[in-house]
């Protein structure tokens, strides 16, 4: 059974993520803005299930707090991981990754870029079927 975004979500749901950096439908609440007093960047995202964004990086480095929901996280030549709830992913600098939702359900984080003066994301090729199939 799919499920989709909670409506008792704590902070709202945001607006549709690019499609130019996403496959499927997500939505992105930014939180803080690139903030030049904190060097960092947190948003809200929520991914339909099947939905992810592209391989990419981050200069400074992320971090994810998983809020609810089943996911996948990959770092580029490694094994898919399944994420959940009450899960923290911290991923260095400059690592090629990409999260999303599991198949079967939503996924919500909140993402923390840091470390912004070094850059804040840079999006790379799109995530192929075969790729986030391999986590069936």
């Amino acid at each position: 059974m799919k499920t989709t975004p909670s409506e008792s979500a704590v902070f709202p749901r945001g607006d549709r993520a690019p499609a130019e950096y996403f496959t499927g439908t997500a939505w992105v609440q930014p939180l803080v803005p690139d903030s030049r007093m904190f060097n960092v960047v947190i948003g809200h995202v929520t991914f339909e299930a099947g939905a992810r964004n592209n391989w990419h990086t981050h200069p400074g480095g992320q971090i994810l707090l998983v809020t609810a929901g089943k996911g996948y996280y990959q770092e580029k030549g490694k094994p898919i991981q399944v994420i959940q709830k009450g899960d923290v992913i911290q991923i260095p600098a400059d690592i090629v990754h990409w999260h999303g939702a599991s198949h079967e359900q939503s996924m919500t984080h909140i993402a923390i870029s840091t470390n912004t003066e070094k850059g804040i994301v840079a999006w790379l090729q799109r995530v192929t079927d075969e790729e986030y199939n391999r986590s069936n």
